[in-house]
Parts: structure tokens; sequence; C-alpha cells
């Protein structure tokens, strides 16, 4: 079954999470893209990218907007015509779009050993509640969160490590709260995660 797992959080904002099982071909039956995103399509050259790309276009539909319902900023932020935030984010076989009534982002990540590697360029205050259990995990709720506060920018020039803050959590908790500093954009976000047994890792953002 495709559609993986709907959330419904607080203050009007749904999750919709896909798990791209399909063909290529199957995932395009049905779709009506516009001629720019059959520019983009078409010049992915990794059919995994391809079959994300679609699987945002089916969690669209699903929620009942169409393609040409989407557009986006020369920040490659998303928006909708209708005023709703929207936020997008697909990993290997797993993508899900975010619709909010308020500024929001999702993310879904991997967890992978390697970003114990590179954990320095986007960890900064957050490296005193670290612990030696469970560090994959750990890192990819504070990579989660840093990249969904990210996504609700709507211009460049941020960074995870200087401009981007995640508070200490708990896993059984499952919510942290977060900050984004940079100029004249000062907000607090409230924090959500989930594990999915597949070894993946969601998180969302929720302007406060």
């Amino acid at each position: 079954m495709p559609i993986y797992k709907i959330i419904n959080s607080s203050n009007k904002t749904t999750i919709y999470v896909w798990k791209i099982e399909e063909s290529l071909d199957d995932l395009k039956d049905d779709l009506s893209l516009t001629e720019h995103s059959l520019t983009r399509l078409n010049g992915m050259k990794s059919e995994l990218h391809q079959k994300g790309f679609l699987s945002v276009r089916k969690l669209l539909n699903y929620a009942g907007y169409q393609d040409f319902n989407l557009s986006y900023n020369t920040y490659g932020k998303p928006f909708l015509d209708d005023d709703k935030h929207i936020s997008i984010t697909h990993s290997f076989n797993f993508a899900a779009i975010l619709i909010s009534d308020r500024e929001a982002g999702v993310d879904i990540e991997k967890n992978r050993e390697k970003i114990v590697q590179i954990h320095h360029r986007f960890v900064n205050t957050e490296v005193d509640s670290l612990s030696n259990e469970d560090l994959v995990k750990q890192l990819t709720v504070i990579w989660g969160a840093k990249e969904s506060m990210y996504k609700t920018y709507p211009y460049g020039g941020l960074s995870f490590h200087d401009h981007i803050g995640i508070n200490p959590f708990l896993f059984a908790d499952g919510r942290s709260t977060g900050r984004v500093i940079f100029d004249d954009w000062k907000k607090e976000y409230e924090i959500n995660f989930e594990f999915f047994k597949e070894g993946f890792t969601l998180v969302y953002a929720l302007e406060k």
C-alpha cells in the first residue's frame, strides 16, 4: 500500500507519507504534470529521484491538489496557490508532504552511520546532550529537525551549525523545541519526530 501513514498534528497540520513500492510507469499513471515538472523529471538521471518526485505528486493528489497548484520561489521553497503552507521531502523509498495553516517543515532521513562522521558540520550546542547510545538516531533527529526548520525560511544563507538550534530531547517523548535566529528571522518551533521500523526517521517542525 503506497500510503504508508497519515499524521494529523495540531493546528490543522497534516503529514502524508508514501512508501515507494511501484514501478516508474505505475507512478506516472493518472498523473497530470506541468511542462516545467516534466522537464525536471526528464532531467533527473536517477530513477530513485524520479520516483521520489512522482510520489510527491501522488501525495499532492491524495491531499486534494494537482501539480499545477504547486510552485517554487527562486530559493526552491515550495508554495501552494491557496496560501496553505507546504513542505516536501523524500529519501530512498519514502516521500512525504506536510500541509499546514502555519509555517512548517518536514524531513525524512535514513538512519546511516556516516552521519557520525559529518556531525561537526551541523551540531553546535546540541553536542552537550549527546550520548554514545543510539548516536546515529540522535544525530538523525538533530539533522532532521534543523532541515525541517531550514525549510521554513524562504531565502538563502542559513547555516545549520550557526543559525539553527534544537533543545535536548528524549526518544520516548518524540518531541522537542527549536529555533532559527538569522538577521530579522527569529522564530521558535515545536519539533516532533518518530522512527519507522524500516530504519528511517521522520521529523517535522511547526512554528510556535
